[in-house]
């Protein structure tokens, strides 16, 4: 018996050696009925390049050229798929090389049921994105914390620097919580391996764009969380990364040939500034090095000028939506992508899916900065395809120093006010993603300096101006952070996501009376947005704030909501009389959060840091 077990061990292991010294596909499958019948497809392996012939049998599909490369190790194959291919495993057969020949299956899947039109539906205006680091959230699985063969094995929740264990399996548990929030989309920072030696928490260095990392899950238990977000009537946005990966990514540490990455004499960092984009004086050389240097060390930029890099990118973002049905993309550090090539990727995201929601990072400084990323009325040379970005502007310019600067004739609220002005400049501003926070920046709680009032004025401003409002995992329970000394310090975990933990704050019992007003404050907001046209739909109205009161309309055929923002930390008697031409005939208003109903013929009394959100009873 023993030596039967022995021998089956040894089978066992022969077996498992040989698939692992199969070939690999890239993209690891695909579709017929896309609408785009090309597939460059790579093989990479061990001395795959030295095979004479190449042969992929499959009725209705034609092999149109074959690449090789100074690296022996590749091949890419140009496929047409013709509209009558049905699905199937296509044969690739490998022979007349110095390997042995290899005949290999490759699938063609049929297509997700509605081709793109039961999914990748996008998000608008009427959403709320709720934005989790997936690490830091929940750990539903404690089988996979620690992968074994993984760079980085640390595990302690003690440090920001170490892996911490959330996963997708936690993300799912607290969906029902998420529901009743009033979130309606999930953002989640990348899911895909980041097999590096340390820092790995974060996921923007893939090493492999088509597997899950393994702490967080399998492929399975995405498209599992994908598939229990849209039962519930949620959305998912992935985050897309096309300008760099991990240095431990294969195709880095094995290129194909020198021509994949940007390659410098000695190490160049991007300049990481935007102007010299669009600067019509700036030097070639400031532009080469925003576009071309390195955003970090450990993360080697893509030469996206090479064509095989570029279908490789957009394949696999192709590939996400029609494997798992996701709704959209946040794609990061946009700016430093060469933008020529960011067009090309998104219309062929458009063109297979015209509802899909695409928004860009641009971390810039100024509306012209920020909207030469996205779709402008502005008349110049180079012209964006992309939707929308991450607005950073109404942010740092807007209700930042509304929430902590004195009233003056540009300071405080004004700047909200005018910031708010330039719209005249984006091609749809109602697409641009507003936020408080995120995984980069300081908790806006903290920012205000904890103070509850301001904190709310400013929720009450996310949650019914122009725009996709995206909110960061534990803002409803007032997590705090600074990014200084570390950025860690703003990605703590949340409360009662793990086994043990001495708070669980997905519940009103765990929380503090503080935090469950907070919390309540945002849900019924929240869900009275959901329900509301004005706020989901309609047009805004500002006006010009005065001693610090800043009022607002958001407003349809249907319905009319009054935002009234006092700005300063006095308590203010205001006229509600130069409204009038919004306010229409309408003489009375109920609070959406306290369910007050309020006169609006005459005067207010408003207390400070207040942002009172009033639907007008006709």
């Amino acid at each position: 018996m023993k030596i039967y077990y022995n021998f089956f061990v040894l089978l066992l292991l022969t077996l498992h050696s040989n698939a692992a010294d199969l070939p690999q596909f890239y993209p690891s499958s695909w579709w017929v009925g896309m609408k785009n019948k090309q597939l460059q497809l790579m093989v990479y392996g061990k001395e795959t390049g030295h095979y004479s012939s190449v042969k992929c049998i499959q009725p209705g599909v034609t092999l149109k050229n074959v690449h090789r490369f100074k690296n022996k190790n590749y091949l890419i194959l140009d496929l047409i798929i013709g509209a009558n291919t049905m699905p199937g495993m296509m044969s690739v057969q490998l022979s007349g090389g110095t390997q042995p020949d290899q005949s290999l299956r490759y699938e063609l899947k049929a297509r997700k049921k509605g081709n793109g039109v039961s999914f990748a539906k996008g998000v608008n205006s009427s959403d709320l994105v709720y934005l989790i680091m997936p690490d830091r959230f929940s750990n539903g699985d404690l089988s996979n914390d620690r992968i074994p063969g993984m760079k980085d094995q640390t595990l302690r929740r003690d440090t920001v620097f170490n892996r911490h264990g959330g996963d997708l399996a936690g993300i799912e548990n607290k969906l029902d919580y998420l529901y009743d929030l009033g979130v309606t989309a999930l953002w989640l920072n990348p899911i895909w391996e980041n097999d590096m030696p340390d820092r790995t928490e974060h996921g923007y260095a893939f090493t492999n764009h088509y597997k899950v990392d393994p702490r967080l899950g399998t492929n399975a238990a995405y498209q599992q969380l994908v598939d229990a977000c849209h039962l519930k009537g949620m959305k998912m946005i992935q985050d897309a990364v096309y300008n760099h990966v991990g240095i431990e990514h294969f195709l880095y540490r094995d290129m194909p040939d020198s021509s994949w990455f940007h390659r410098w004499p000695a190490f160049t960092n991007t300049n990481y500034k935007d102007q010299v984009l669009f600067d019509p004086y700036a030097a070639a050389s400031d532009k080469k090095v925003m576009t071309d240097g390195w955003f970090v060390p450990a993360m080697p930029d893509w030469n996206q000028h090479n064509a095989f890099v570029a279908n490789f990118l957009i394949q696999h973002a192709i590939w996400s939506v029609e494997e798992f049905g996701i709704d959209g993309f946040r794609i990061d550090t946009y700016a430093y992508n060469d933008l020529d090539f960011m067009n090309r990727c998104n219309k062929a995201l458009y063109d297979e899916y015209p509802k899909l929601s695409i928004f860009g990072e641009t971390w810039v400084h100024g509306v012209i900065n920020q909207s030469y990323f996205c779709e402008n009325n502005l008349q110049i040379p180079y012209k964006s395809n992309l939707q929308a970005t991450t607005d950073f502007q109404t942010l740092f310019y807007g209700i930042q120093p509304a929430c902590n600067e004195k009233f003056g004739w540009t300071e405080g609220v004004n700047k909200l006010y005018t910031t708010l002005a330039q719209d005249v400049i984006y091609k749809d501003p109602s697409r641009q993603v507003i936020f408080l926070d995120n995984h980069d920046i300081a908790r806006f709680y903290s920012i205000v300096g904890e103070d509850t009032a301001k904190y709310k004025m400013a929720f009450a401003w996310l949650l019914t101006a122009r725009g996709i409002p995206q909110m960061y995992y534990g803002s409803e329970i007032l997590m705090t952070g600074f990014t200084s000394p570390n950025d860690g310090y703003v990605r703590q975990d949340f409360p009662g996501g793990w086994e043990g933990d001495r708070y669980n704050k997905f519940s009103s019992d765990g929380r503090t009376k503080k935090e469950n007003s907070i919390f309540n404050y945002i849900r019924t907001l929240a869900n009275y947005r959901k329900k509301s046209p004005a706020l989901t739909q309609g047009k805004l109205t500002q006006f010009l704030p005065v001693d610090g009161v800043y009022v607002y309309f958001r407003h349809t055929d249907q319905q009319k909501v009054m935002c009234i923002m006092n700005a300063s930390s006095d308590k203010q008697t205001h006229s509600l009389s130069r409204y009038r031409e919004k306010l229409g005939s309408a003489l009375r208003g109920k609070n959406v959060v306290t369910g007050e109903v309020i006169s609006l013929n005459g005067t207010v009394e408003l207390p400070p840091y207040t942002n009172w959100v009033i639907e007008l009873i006709p």
